[in-house]
């Protein structure tokens, strides 16, 4: 029983005992204490005014005295209006500190036999380009929402869907068949994923100049557009593809096959991964064959032009395309079939999609026509909407080869966090490999933290320099006072200072102490609700909250120069589960911590 159910249940025996009134429990509040004001917890009186038909003064002064003489949790309380400050006795506490002591997995649940099985779609890179800004922050997402979940003892499958079919990638292949003159990874040096993303904006560039002459010539802009034998040729070779051409799928086999190895290199730098990776290529002619017997049962309908559409205007929704007129798929077929596909292979609870939010739209479709196919978990999937993330020069455009790649993002965040290192000195004195580690966490985790710190449903602006910062709401800031700890516990263990089994409850707690302990009783409930609301900012918040309270404490208070034994076991004890939360907490975000700094 928390610290919190306790006090509830001696309020609603107070009101029983003076106001002769039943209250349940659950709905008895407590809210922490504002810093203003004394206490810890701080009860709102006036809901119970029409049982003691008194004043909000009157009613909070009888309820603490009441408290106080049969709750041993509170220690004092004083009155703020309608609000019934309490202060909780320290043995609470210092009981609360060695439950979390003894507790290995603290603010965590495990998984069971029972827990309900999520499966979390993430990444869903197109073969065309490699990974950008926009789907760092998409992985990143997905990733410490699979850590959450996890935490909160829901069993979990990581998958994504590679999007390795369709217009886009016939565009990179066409361009490297006209101009690539054989070109490889290994022979010009680059990622795979490097080179076809130049490829498809080396389409784009000799499109456009077809589409300028063509306008020259006195054509309109669809008129061009129409007229394009770049384009006609780039359609030619998607309706090859599906047809099965064998020199198109050779040629897709193997350009496909070098930006996957591209995409695994960046994958393994973010530290993320995945369970089971689907591909479009694979699961669009299990959605084509879903549409056409949407068709055949009359769920959809054919136009004069051949094209499949669904007519979901009584839903509130507009006319939704399937198949295009030459039977080629779309979007939202592949998803039907992976969809079905997905359902087939696991025995999913719940299925979230880790989509930015211009695909909001999509989504609400896609719940609808699974639905209507008859599929019974199409109304319960869910889309994590997140915002989409810019740099301070504002927004990126892939075909025309402005966006920020990832792999350039992630060197550069190394880069600036060895600088910074250089410019303050913390790497003096450290070897070449452990230097470059520590780089390489500081680096990754000032990225993280710096994306995921911001509310999931808000565009952001990322600043790489901001991030790697040692002051204030950056992931190194963060390591920096984990890092710091752990030192004061080597020095201890080196002086011979072990830390205590079990801290003596009639051990008096100074109030930074005993403000410390609540933070750290909060880490479990924040767990649960970042992973009731899927945000991975609940936890980097409720982190940054707890290691500035506690450096606070770090600067104002000794901890091995204390002189009273007991007082200094307490620091060491609390800066201990302190350390073990930080690193269990930044876990769930992906993010390494350093032993030192």
């Amino acid at each position: 029983m928390s610290i919190e159910q306790q006090i509830a249940g001696g309020v609603a025996a107070g009101i029983r005992a003076l106001y002769g009134m039943e209250w349940p429990v659950e709905q008895i509040q407590l809210q922490k204490t504002k810093k203003e004001f004394k206490g810890h917890l701080t009860l709102v009186v006036f809901p119970f005014l029409r049982m003691s038909k008194k004043s909000p003064e009157q009613t909070a002064q009888e309820i603490g005295k009441y408290l106080l003489a049969h709750e041993p949790a509170v220690a004092a309380y004083n009155v703020i209006k309608g609000f019934l400050n309490l202060r909780v006795a320290s043995a609470c506490w210092l009981a609360l500190l060695n439950e979390i002591n003894r507790t290995p997995d603290y603010g965590t649940l495990p998984a069971t036999e029972e827990s309900p099985l999520v499966m979390i779609e993430y990444s869903s890179p197109n073969t065309n380009k490699p990974l950008h800004l926009g789907h760092v922050r998409n992985n990143l997402l997905g990733f410490s929402l699979a850590e959450i979940l996890k935490a909160n003892g829901y069993k979990v499958v990581k998958t994504n869907i590679v999007n390795d079919r369709g217009i886009h990638i016939c565009k990179s292949m066409l361009a490297w068949q006209k101009w690539g003159k054989g070109e490889t990874p290994q022979s010009s040096g680059k990622k795979g994923d490097h080179l076809i993303g130049d490829y498809y904006v080396l389409f784009d560039k000799q499109y456009k100049q077809e589409l300028k002459e063509l306008e020259a010539s006195g054509l309109t802009k669809e008129q061009a557009e129409a007229a394009s034998l770049l384009m006609a040729e780039a359609r030619e070779m998607l309706r090859k593809w599906e047809a099965g051409d064998e020199a198109v799928v050779s040629l897709w086999k193997t350009m496909n096959s070098w930006v996957y190895a591209g995409f695994d290199e960046t994958y393994k730098k973010m530290g993320v991964s995945f369970d089971k990776i689907y591909y479009e290529s694979e699961t669009y002619l299990e959605g084509k064959n879903e549409v056409l017997r949407g068709v055949e049962e009359g769920i959809f309908y054919r136009r004069d032009d051949g094209s499949v559409w669904a007519d979901l205007t009584q839903d509130e929704l507009d006319e939704k395309l399937l198949l295009r007129a030459d039977g080629t798929s779309v979007y939202m077929t592949q998803d039907i079939g992976t969809a079905k596909l997905r359902f087939d292979d696991y025995p999913i609870d719940k299925m979230i999609y880790v989509v930015g939010n211009e695909q909001n739209y999509h989504f609400q479709v896609l719940s609808v026509l699974l639905d209507k196919l008859g599929f019974a978990f199409g109304k319960g999937l869910i889309h994590f909407s997140y915002g989409m993330v810019e740099l301070p020069e504002g927004k990126m455009k892939s075909r025309e080869g402005t966006v920020v790649d990832a792999d350039d993002l992630i060197d550069e965040m190394l880069q600036t966090a060895r600088e910074i290192a250089q410019e303050s000195g913390k790497s003096d004195g450290m070897a070449p490999d452990e230097v470059g580690n520590i780089v390489r966490i500081v680096g990754l985790g000032s990225l993280k933290y710096f994306i995921l710190k911001v509310d999931p449903r808000k565009n952001m602006t990322f600043n790489p320099r901001e991030s790697v910062d040692f002051n204030g709401n950056t992931g190194s800031f963060i390591q920096y006072t984990y890092a710091r700890i752990r030192s004061v516990l080597r020095k201890a263990s080196e002086q011979g200072v072990g830390l205590p089994d079990e801290l003596p409850l009639q051990l008096p707690v100074p109030e930074k102490e005993e403000s410390l302990i609540q933070e750290l009783a909060a880490y479990p409930t924040v767990v649960r609700e970042a992973g009731a609301a899927c945000s991975p900012a609940l936890i980097a918040n409720y982190i940054y909250e707890l290691v500035k309270e506690y450096n606070q404490f770090y600067h104002d208070f000794p901890i091995l120069r204390e002189e009273n034994p007991d007082l200094k076991s307490l620091r060491l004890c609390l800066s201990f589960n302190i350390a073990a939360v930080i690193r269990s907490a930044m876990s769930l975000l992906g993010i390494e911590v350093p032993e030192r700094m």
